[in-house]
């Protein structure tokens, strides 16, 4: 039996996000010098990055804007979504990030220095949408 779509997705977008997370935090080590360059990530980032699947209607509304208005929308949503979960975490002491020592951090829970990197996340995820592969491959064939 095939799984539905939005399983499939729900499961790539959280497995994409558990690697760029670990790569990450991988890299990051080596602000301390740390050439183990050992990353890491929590089994709740799972269902949080797995969460974008449900922006694949988002992605076929978005797909004729700019660049800019997309990356910046997609961001935003990032933003939200980190927010949210992480103040629902920090409720029942779950969290497994803090930002408090970060400049540029709101509630603890994100980080505004970050508003890049989830502007190109988003970009990634909206490129990995089963409904743009769809139009793309529809578009190489010429079929509609």
């Amino acid at each position: 039996m095939k799984s539905p779509k939005i399983l499939t997705s729900f499961l790539h977008y959280g497995l994409c996000g558990w690697c760029f997370e670990i790569i990450f935090t991988a890299l990051g080590s080596l602000r301390n010098r740390d050439f183990t360059l050992k990353g890491k990530t929590s089994l709740w980032m799972f269902p949080i990055y797995g969460s974008a699947a449900f922006l694949a209607p988002l992605f076929r509304l978005l797909r004729h804007k700019s660049l800019l208005k997309r990356g910046l929308t997609y961001m935003s949503l990032i933003f939200s979504a980190e927010y949210i979960s992480g103040k629902l975490l920090c409720k029942k002491e779950f969290c497994p990030w803090d930002y408090g020592r970060a400049k540029w951090n709101i509630g603890r829970v994100i980080r505004l220095d970050y508003a890049p990197l989830w502007f190109l996340v988003g970009l990634f995820f909206e490129h990995q949408s089963p409904s743009k592969n769809k139009t793309t491959s529809t578009q190489k064939t010429g079929l509609s």
